[in-house]
C-alpha cells in the first residue's frame, strides 16, 4: 500500500481539518503560524508554494496516507542540494489518532527510498526537539544516527529550542527487518 504521495491542491481541506483537530497535539512541536494556516485557503496557498519549490527541484512535499488511503499527515523533503553535497532535510507530522501504529516509520522508510533511489542523494538530515522521544524512535528504526545537538535551533511553540540532529547516509548499513515495520506494498 502507498504510504506517501506528492501533495495535491485538493488535499487542502483534509489537511486543514487535520490541523484543526490536532491543534493542541501539534502545538508543542510546531512554530507559531499565521491565523489562516489551519484553513482550507491557507493550506491551498501553502500547497501552491511547496509545489512551486518542488517544480524547481528544491523540495518534495508529500502527504502521509493511512491504511484506508486517507491523508494522515505530511512529510516534506526540503533544502535539496545537488552537487557534491547531495543532501536534504526531512520533517514530518501525523494526526494524533494515527500515531503509535508504525505509520510514521513506514512513511520515513518510503521517503528514504525516494531520496536514495530516485533523487540520488547521499544524505538526509532530520532534527527533533530534545524531548521528542517518539520521533527519535521513528528515526532510529530507519537507521538515522544522532550526530549532534543544536542549541536554540528553531523557534518552536514561541521560543527558541534545542534540537537533536540526526542523519542517514545512503551507504549506511541497511536497517535489519526486525528494526522496522512491515515493507510497503
Amino acid at each position: 500500500m502507498t504510504v506517501i504521495r506528492l501533495v495535491e491542491p485538493d488535499d487542502s481541506r483534509a489537511l486543514a481539518d487535520l490541523l484543526v483537530r490536532n491543534r493542541a497535539f501539534l502545538a508543542p512541536w510546531s512554530p507559531i503560524r499565521a491565523e489562516d494556516h489551519e484553513t482550507a485557503d491557507g493550506q491551498r496557498r501553502d500547497i501552491d508554494l511547496v509545489l512551486e519549490r518542488h517544480r524547481r527541484g528544491e523540495s518534495v512535499p508529500l502527504v502521509v496516507l493511512d491504511d484506508a488511503g486517507d491523508v494522515a499527515g505530511r512529510l516534506t523533503l526540503s533544502g535539496i542540494v545537488r552537487g557534491p553535497f547531495r543532501s536534504c532535510a526531512m520533517g514530518y507530522w501525523l494526526s494524533e489518532d494515527r500515531t503509535g501504529r508504525g505509520l510514521a516509520t513506514r512513511a520515513v522508510a518510503a521517503a528514504l527510498r525516494h531520496v536514495f533511489d530516485d533523487l540520488g542523494l547521499h544524505r538526509v538530515q532530520a532534527e527533533t526537539l530534545v524531548h521528542n522521544a517518539a520521533s527519535q524512535r521513528v528515526l532510529a528504526r530507519n537507521g538515522f544516527v544522532q550526530y549532534g545537538l543544536a542549541p536554540r535551533y528553531l523557534e518552536i511553540a514561541g521560543r527558541w529550542q534545542d534540537h537533536c540532529m540526526f542523519q542517514r547516509l545512503r551507504d549506511d548499513p541497511p536497517v535489519s527487518s526486525g528494526d522496522r515495520s512491515a515493507p510497503l506494498g
